[in-house]
């Protein structure tokens, strides 16, 4: 990531310019046109030789001599249909090359330019055009700041979980990368997600929450403040691999701070008082095993009953009230509360929940 520099009351970052979102391509734009452009002057090229070669069945009514030069001007204007008849083609040979070979090269030519003007002026102005009204229009969307292993396994999840890749937005400055969320069909865009611009053009205000897997401890917290700055009612959750960096993130803003270290140990230690709680754990966490975990708000028919008689369709572990974490045995949970929010396990089946009778 490049190089950061803080100033007092507004960030500002040394970094390339985002991106508007856009369709990525495998062949940058100049590389495209320089492909074209060769392969037009090459099929040209050849109608010169073969003129030159032939250039006995052709006669010049002029000065009744055909130079190179001669061959090249006649080249010119049998590709372009311009004829004016002061060079033609006098024997059978070449009349038949120049219906078998030249014709044939003409309409190549002539696609290949048109096809050149259509991608470049027209195709890509409508992209364009395209992309920004959906970038004006974005709204209630998933924001993805890091698309690395954290980052892309979340947005697999996210889909698989029923959210639309089209509500995904992913930014990364890695153009590889973008290329595989583009291939889900997010919305992408490379950009440094430290930069005030990047994040407002993603209407960061507007999104429904953000996910940070930018690689490093430094570069995730500083996105954090940049985000929670721009967006302060927007939810973070951030990834962060150091234990002592944990309170910085959450102090930079983030509702909720992972770490896949401490996680991958807290696995390890399960596994060794059983064989199957590390799977389990890791069936709670992906939409796709039989059961997950889901976090919600209480229902207003639902104040006043326990916890218990509220997840009628799972088992309710843990309320949330005023920031503290209840357990279910807690004689709190036996009357809930207007803004408690409840976490439980819902029983699932290839992603859709399960209704009990």
């Amino acid at each position: 990531m490049a190089k950061q520099i803080e100033t007092v009351g507004r960030r500002t970052a040394r970094g390339p310019r985002y991106k508007p979102l856009r369709r990525a391509v495998k062949i940058p734009v100049w590389g495209d046109l320089g492909i074209r452009i060769s392969l037009a002057l090459g099929l040209i090229m050849l109608v010169v030789m073969i003129h030159w070669w032939d250039r006995d069945g052709l006669v010049d009514n002029l000065d009744g001599e055909v130079s190179f030069l001669d061959v090249i001007y006649f080249t010119m204007i049998s590709i372009t249909t311009t004829g004016f008849g002061d060079i033609a083609p006098i024997s059978d040979r070449a009349r038949l090359v120049e219906a078998v070979i030249v014709t044939p090269v003409r309409f190549a030519v002539l696609f290949i330019f048109v096809g050149t003007a259509y991608n470049f002026i027209i195709k890509r102005s409508w992209e364009k055009f395209r992309m920004a009204r959906i970038q004006e229009q974005l709204s209630d969307h998933v924001v993805v700041l890091g698309y690395g292993i954290s980052g892309s396994q979340a947005v697999e999840e996210l889909i698989e979980r029923g959210i639309e890749a089209s509500c995904i937005v992913v930014i990364d400055p890695s153009e590889e990368r973008l290329t595989e969320a583009e291939k889900l069909g997010c919305n992408v865009m490379a950009a440094d997600a430290t930069r005030d611009d990047t994040l407002e053009a993603v209407r960061i205000a507007n999104a429904q929450s953000v996910l940070v897997s930018a690689g490093r401890d430094d570069t995730s917290i500083l996105i954090v403040l940049t985000v929670r700055h721009l967006a302060p009612n927007v939810p973070i959750s951030v990834v962060v691999r150091a234990d002592d960096n944990e309170l910085l993130a959450r102090q930079a803003g983030a509702n909720n701070v992972i770490n896949p270290v401490r996680f991958t140990g807290l696995l390890l230690a399960g596994s060794a008082k059983g064989a199957h709680i590390a799977d389990y754990l890791a069936d709670l966490a992906s939409v796709s095993g039989k059961v997950q975990l889901v976090e919600r708000e209480v229902r207003a028919d639902e104040i006043g009953r326990s916890l218990k008689e509220s997840c009628q369709e799972g088992i309710g572990l843990r309320v949330y009230r005023d920031g503290h974490a209840l357990g279910y045995w807690e004689d709190a949970c036996e009357a809930l509360e207007k803004g408690d929010i409840i976490v439980e396990i819902i029983p699932t089946n290839g992603g859709e929940y399960v209704q009990f009778t």
